[in-house]
């Protein structure tokens, strides 16, 4: 990898409105790795995640969530978990022809690919590289299905190609929106555009014919569970199709990450919040095993679970079925290079 040092990146706002928290604009003090990786697909073998094949165009990220359950991926690339992963970001400069190269591979079948399986792939940092987008145009030239999730507005200037997509294989957005409150929002996920603004997301997409739902996603036990409801509200208001739950996950240093930002950002409620996470991880902080880790356990986890499924079913808001198929979907097909390649 090559390390460069960024004092003044291109704005990374430029190509969409915004809507930050007073006082929270992220300043430009970031630097930039580039993975000259031979590989872009990446196969997932995790049981309860919707997917088989993701494409990670970044990985760290600007939004500085405490939740997130990436941040470990960083100490692979012997970073840390915390400020590292916020503002160490790899670039995959190849993303687009790399995704090509395995989408002309006999064995690619023409699965839906999710963007992304680590970090969000519209951070700051895509309005310059475009490397999404880039590899968005590939599926539309294949017709390979593709989903989308992210919280950045960003999102929006691609809109072009999600409807095209949607049109000639299929396409979804899934737009996280954990919290209503903004403060909430504020204290934990600082550098993410306002829940308000992310909802308009919702609205514009779906007036554009784009599949569009939301994810709440971590739900956090003691804190932002109590939004669930309204958020789910406000989504069926603006569109959306469908929804998601995902309870809060802390693997590995995430624990204390988290834990050391509750206390600083919500000193007067960390107590109660990291109790309720206790309750629904049978006293602990975090349950990895599988079937569970994405809902946790006990009365209290059963009560955040039992609000979403009702209001969603009121709201008429359906859960994605798992995308995960090894029949080839109708849609997929290579472009016809003419002439005597035909013959290769």
């Amino acid at each position: 990898m090559k390390l460069h040092p960024v004092d003044n990146p291109p704005n990374p706002w430029a190509t969409t409105d915004i809507a930050y928290f007073d006082g929270e604009v992220p300043n430009a003090d970031l630097v930039v790795l580039e993975d000259h990786t031979r590989e872009i697909l990446s196969k997932n073998t995790s049981p309860d995640i919707p997917f088989n094949w993701s494409v990670n165009p970044y990985r760290g990220c600007f939004h500085a969530c405490a939740y997130c359950y990436a941040r470990p991926t960083h100490e692979y690339l012997s970073l840390g978990a915390g400020t590292d992963f916020d503002r160490k970001i790899v670039v995959k400069p190849a993303a687009p022809e790399l995704l090509r190269e395995a989408f002309e591979r006999r064995s690619w079948k023409g699965e839906l690919v999710a963007f992304s399986g680590v970090t969000d792939c519209y951070q700051p940092l895509e309005a310059s590289y475009r490397l999404t987008r880039g590899c968005l145009e590939v599926c539309v030239e294949y017709n390979n299905p593709a989903s989308i999730i992210t919280k950045s507005a960003l999102v929006e200037r691609d809109v072009d190609l999600l409807a095209e997509l949607a049109r000639v294989a299929r396409c979804h957005v899934s737009v996280s929106i954990p919290f209503w409150s903004e403060a909430n929002a504020r204290a934990i996920e600082p550098f993410v555009t306002t829940p308000a603004r992310r909802m308009r997301i919702v609205e514009r997409l779906a007036a554009r014919g784009v599949p569009v739902g939301v994810m709440v996603a971590p739900v956090i036990p003691g804190l932002n569970d109590a939004d669930i409801a309204t958020i789910l509200e406000r989504a069926k208001e603006a569109g959306a199709t469908h929804a998601g739950m995902v309870l809060l996950r802390l693997p590995g240093s995430v624990k204390e990450i988290f834990e050391a930002r509750v206390r600083a950002a919500l000193p007067l409620r960390a107590e109660r919040i990291l109790r309720r996470v206790k309750e629904t991880r049978s006293g602990k902080m975090n349950d990895p095993r599988f079937g569970v880790r994405q809902t946790g356990e006990g009365p209290y986890a059963e009560t955040i679970s039992a609000l979403f499924t009702t209001t969603a079913k009121r709201l008429g808001l359906v859960s994605r079925e798992p995308d995960k198929t090894h029949e080839p979907p109708a849609t997929f097909e290579r472009p016809s290079r003419g002439g005597q390649l035909r013959l290769f």
